[in-house]
């Protein structure tokens, strides 16, 4: 991996830091380079979503916020600490596996697909994580799931498994599971696109209350109503790079490249 070591970071103050800086970030998968140079900053409390054709490289992006996909050159920051690695004088090293668990545990996850336990009901879903991993009471644990479940609208499901909820209402749980962790920030990685239209509405109404209490997100969606109504930032992606960025009124309404427009037209 290319990387190198710089200063840049150590001057800000807590409140200038972006919550998500990256910068010529490349990811490639064998000779297929999928990110070819990506430049990102979403500040603290932005909700921030990317757009772009299928196969853009938006989805392992968002993988790379967390490490969950390691990074071939560039470098990236959630909340000023490097992803993936430490700096020791000019030298960057890969962290260690229960580092970067450790500094996941501030970034919750929102998958296409789910991923709840299936033997597990909405509830013990939402548990499991603050019990095993922060070593929270049972109890208090409990408490918050239910708050949390009640801040889905899914109370009354509690003690459903998954298998006897909507997709949507999956959906809901995960959010409330991701969140039960408290995390500084909130990736989404197309959480409707499974769904069927019907139920799409529930689990968006659920974002735009976390953007309005201030949550920071980076969403990847092709809703481009809620990207309209909700970004504070949008960018288009195409080719591994940023084509272009700015507010949803001006990318949306628009924009100043013609790959963007075209995209747009068929979108919109």
């Amino acid at each position: 991996m290319t990387v190198t070591a710089h200063d840049s970071v150590k001057s800000e103050t807590d409140s200038d830091r972006p919550m998500v800086r990256a910068e010529a970030v490349t990811k490639r998968f064998g000779a297929i380079e999928v990110l070819t140079g990506v430049d990102l900053t979403v500040a603290p409390g932005e909700v921030s979503c990317l757009l772009g054709p299928s196969g853009s490289g938006k989805s392992t992006f968002l993988r790379c916020v967390n490490h969950l996909e390691r990074i071939d050159g560039g470098q990236l920051w959630v909340d000023g600490e490097l992803v993936g690695y430490r700096r020791s004088g000019d030298k960057l090293y890969e962290l260690k596996a229960p580092e970067v668990a450790r500094r996941r545990r501030d970034i919750g996850m929102v998958f296409q697909r789910f991923n709840l336990f299936p033997h597990l009901t909405a509830l013990g879903n939402v548990i499991e994580a603050p019990v095993r991993v922060l070593g929270a009471a049972r109890e208090a644990a409990r408490a918050e799931a239910m708050r949390l479940l009640d801040r889905v609208g899914l109370a009354e499901k509690a003690h459903a498994y998954p298998g006897q909820l909507s997709g949507g209402q999956q959906q809901r749980v995960a959010i409330a599971r991701a969140l039960a962790m408290h995390p500084k920030l909130m990736l989404f990685d197309e959480p409707t696109s499974a769904l069927d239209p019907e139920l799409v509405g529930d689990v968006l109404d659920v974002m735009k209350g976390l953007a309005a209490d201030g949550m920071t997100m980076v969403v990847v969606t092709h809703e481009m109503g809620f990207a309209r109504e909700v970004a504070d930032s949008v960018a288009f992606l195409d080719g591994g790079v940023v084509v272009e960025t700015g507010p949803p009124a001006e990318v949306l309404g628009n924009p100043r490249h013609e790959r963007t427009r075209a995209f747009l037209d068929k979108v919109l």
